[in-house]
């Protein structure tokens, strides 16, 4: 959507950083521990991937590092507009 001002020129959106193959790649490398939903702001999800991993000696560490490398893979995937409204504006939490 373009934003137009009172003399009917365009206004360039301010977008934040696009975070799309840092979160990718933690993803994949350490997302047994999270640290991609630290990355992108959903605490709450992180800490619920870490403490899975923590709490259960390691032995919650297959799922949760299956469920990573899932999110990863679909990360990188996307196009930057599409990973930007999905996870970053519209805060899509899990997958």
């Amino acid at each position: 959507m373009e934003v137009l001002d009172e003399q009917g020129n365009r206004i360039p959106r301010v977008r934040e950083e696009n975070k799309k193959v840092l979160a990718g790649i933690l993803a994949i490398v350490l997302g047994t521990f999270g640290v991609h939903k630290f990355v992108l702001g959903y605490t709450n999800e992180g800490l619920i991937m870490l403490l899975i991993t923590v709490l259960t000696c390691g032995i919650g560490a297959a799922p949760i590092s299956i469920i990573g490398l899932i999110e990863g893979i679909i990360y990188l995937t996307k196009s930057d507009d599409e990973f930007y409204q999905m996870y970053q504006v519209g805060r899509k939490p899990w997958f």
